[in-house]
């Protein structure tokens, strides 16, 4: 007999079977047990596209160097991006400086706590400022991440392609803290993408796709722009990482050239000033003449 479903989930049931699951089955995870603002914003931003494993080894390191909005205002642009080594997307780091600013300069040090406010800072999305209202404020308000939209997906199949209005109309009245938390822990940890644990799963009789979903097979992706088979953004990375290393004289071009890529020749120079040219004005670096020459450092 099948144990798949045939109609919509009940919604009370479903919350209470997720969220007693949760109860139980919830990963100890340090912004879990802070209301603390600024401590939800900076694990919030360092989840962006970011494994759970590796922002624990850099959370608490990051928010005990920078400990408040006002101490990470204060912070040069080369400190902040010196001590998000190892996270990727380096420009998050710099836009979370900016916000720090603003907050500070705006908003007397506390961050905003309106869903309205908080989409005017720089690198805050739509679910990252809904996730701070209801982690950091309390307030009942939605969430779609990636791993809720999957999940909702799968257990509201053919109600359209809008995880935000699926989310909003089963959103409980109370809990709603645990209830966001819950969906994302179900979809980080039995409802994934590539190989969903139904078995495991608190609503398998209550899901229309359970056992439906066969293994992901890997996806062709969009060629990115890049150099060698590397993309751009590798080599991004790359030259970020070189100029975290150095003092604050900087590098030469050339020197940055042979240090990110070894076979680095003239006819990869116009390439390598573009990177370049981009990382400047994300803000990232900053390029001063020296002579006949250009050095590139880290932005202060």
């Amino acid at each position: 007999m099948s144990l798949r479903p045939t109609v919509r989930p009940a919604t009370p049931q479903l919350r209470r079977r997720i969220l007693a699951w949760y109860q139980t089955n919830a990963r100890n995870l340090p912004w879990r047990k802070t209301k603390n603002p600024y401590r939800i914003l900076i694990s919030e931003v360092m989840l962006q596209q970011t494994q759970v494993t590796r922002v624990l080894e850099k959370y608490h390191r990051f928010i005990r160097r920078f400990t408040s909005f006002e101490v990470l205002a204060r912070a040069s642009a080369a400190e902040v991006i010196r001590a998000w080594s190892g996270m990727g997307y380096n420009n998050r780091s710099v836009r979370l400086r900016e916000l720090a600013r603003i907050v500070r300069d705006r908003f007397n040090g506390r961050l905003p706590s309106r869903v309205d406010e908080l989409l005017l800072l720089p690198g805050i999305g739509r679910y990252t400022a809904h996730a701070v209202a209801c982690f950091a404020f309390g307030q009942r308000v939605p969430l779609a991440d990636t791993n809720i939209a999957r999940v909702l997906a799968r257990l509201f199949p053919g109600e359209g392609p809008d995880p935000w209005s699926i989310a909003d109309r089963i959103l409980p009245r109370r809990h709603v803290y645990e209830w966001n938390q819950a969906l994302m822990e179900l979809g980080a940890t039995i409802c994934t993408a590539a190989r969903p644990k139904c078995t495991s799963c608190p609503v398998v009789r209550m899901c229309p796709s359970a056992f439906s979903i066969a293994a992901r097979k890997a996806t062709l992706h969009k060629k990115e722009r890049g150099r060698n088979g590397i993309p751009n953004r590798i080599y991004r990375g790359r030259i970020i990482e070189l100029l975290r290393k150095s003092n604050s004289r900087g590098r030469g071009l050339m020197d940055i050239g042979r240090g990110v890529k070894p076979n680095f020749s003239a006819a990869d120079h116009k390439w390598l000033v573009t990177l370049l040219a981009g990382l400047e004005r994300d803000g990232l670096i900053q390029s001063r003449n020296r002579g006949n020459s250009v050095v590139l450092r880290l932005a202060s």
